[in-house]
């Protein structure tokens, strides 16, 4: 006679496997989790996109980015970025890839004292917004 456990008929979740893309912990943002670094077009079209861990610093991963579409779009001669891609780093890394890259860093006015909306970064956030409504393919389950 076969000896059945008290849970045989019920629904057991999918354990978790290894995680393609590890997490890790930003102590500056206080955040644990992923960090997602995406290149638009002016339209807000997906280019390319680059997931890493929350400890890879944003001009390292930004840096990624524009390796990794280096080939895909060569024609690329003018790129808007967050504060958080600044600094020296982000320019050399830049300029080993696509010397023929302008960087134009696009910051909040220092005189601002309310919300203020950034030119560029409205179309980077609508494509994270349609991206975080979509779902499929960019959260994790």
């Amino acid at each position: 006679m076969e000896r059945r456990s008290s849970t045989a008929g019920a629904r057991r979740a999918p354990k978790k496997g290894v995680s393609i893309d590890p997490k890790g912990y930003d102590a500056g943002k206080k955040i644990s989790g992923k960090k997602r670094h995406i290149l638009v077009d002016t339209e807000g079209l997906l280019m390319n996109a680059v997931v890493n861990p929350a400890d890879v610093q944003d001009r390292n991963g930004g840096a990624l980015v524009i390796e990794t579409m280096h080939s895909l779009f060569p024609f690329v001669t003018k790129l808007f970025a967050d504060g958080g891609y600044q600094g020296p780093q982000f320019r050399k890394a830049l300029a080993k890839v696509m010397p023929q890259l302008s960087v134009d860093i696009v910051k909040r006015s220092d005189t601002a004292k309310d919300f203020q909306v950034l030119p560029w970064r409205r179309v980077v956030e609508r494509t994270l917004a349609w991206l975080n409504r979509c779902r499929q393919g960019f959260r994790e389950p």
